[in-house]
């Protein structure tokens, strides 16, 4: 099969598309090939080297497709059934191996491309949404890169929730989308933390996954007893912090989540996931795919990621 292969850390140059073995499963794993993989940043940080990863290695983690075949002790998932996961072994490939146990079916309603487009992103806003900081009805949220595939997820489910949102975006484009997610107010980032406290004296959280450009400005945002969601650094790691800067700020909550602990049991992923494809299946929710690349091309991929070139999510269709 075709396979992007990564044999050292550094820039898009070092993911090389090659011929590789097929995947066969292990004990309680299936093998998926793959009518689409999700490009998300931790992929980028795996890149550089910033999250650890063993090499030589095939990166990406997120993706969807049919199942071809599947390993000793697997009872709840048949060879021709269509899941996803955001749990792959080597999503950068045209089949990939998962464990049985974390991959979700993809109802009839919603595409594979579509089920490897929102997974991860989807999964990570229904948590941030319904776990982390739960909206309930007249919560405003500010959503940082409200045009980005997390932002448009974020903002919509705050909208089913009740909730109103202040997004931030960089251009006039990116403005449009979010608006047309819902968006009840946007903002570019020049002096927002200002213009938030204006507009509603401070807001109960924010939902920061740009980190070291706008975590300042987050914390500024937010009312007494507000709290940050820091689940992402797209323009590079927060430098370290004095937590009385949590007092002064009005008795703070700074948390920095991570899906897996919030997915760690089957029934929470499931119940995550299931919400996921009814709100497609039903238009309740809309996926943005920015972009869409080959696997020669992979590198461009995150060139564009990189550079906040995209909007919505980048798929690789292999």
């Amino acid at each position: 099969m075709r396979a992007i292969l990564m044999t050292e850390h550094g820039g898009p140059d070092v993911l090389r598309l090659t011929e590789a073995a097929d995947p066969r499963p292990g004990p309680g794993e299936v093998v998926i090939e793959l009518a689409a993989a999700g490009v998300n940043f931790r992929d980028v940080y795996e890149r550089q080297g910033v999250y650890p990863k063993e090499l030589p290695a095939v990166p990406g983690a997120e993706g969807a497709g049919r199942v071809t075949a599947v390993g000793d002790g697997v009872t709840d998932v048949r060879v021709g059934d269509v899941v996803a996961s955001a749990e792959l072994r080597g999503a950068y490939a045209e089949r990939a191996v998962a464990p049985a146990d974390r991959v979700v079916p993809v109802p009839d309603g919603v595409a594979p491309d579509l089920a490897a487009a929102v997974l991860l992103q989807g999964l990570t806003a229904h948590y941030l949404t319904h776990s982390t900081f739960e909206i309930k009805p007249g919560d405003t949220a500010l959503v940082h890169a409200a045009a980005g595939g997390m932002g448009l997820l974020l903002t919509q489910m705050i909208k089913l929730r009740g909730g109103r949102v202040i997004g931030t975006v960089s251009t006039d484009e990116k403005e449009k989308l979010a608006r047309d997610a819902g968006a009840d107010e946007v903002l570019r980032y020049d002096g927002f933390a200002e213009e938030v406290r204006r507009r509603t004296g401070g807001v109960p959280v924010v939902y920061d996954g740009v980190g070291r450009t706008t975590f300042d400005g987050s914390l500024a945002s937010l009312r007494p007893r507000g709290l940050l969601a820091l689940y992402g650094a797209a323009s590079g790691p927060v430098p370290p912090v004095d937590p009385q800067r949590l007092n002064t700020g009005g008795s703070l909550y700074l948390t920095r989540p991570t899906l897996g602990h919030y997915v760690a049991t089957r029934e929470e992923l499931l119940w995550r996931a299931d919400d996921l494809f009814a709100w497609i299946a039903s238009g309740e929710l809309s996926v943005h795919v920015g972009g869409r690349y080959p696997l020669a091309d992979t590198g461009r991929a995150h060139e564009d990621l990189e550079a906040r070139r995209t909007t919505g999510k980048l798929l690789l269709v292999p």
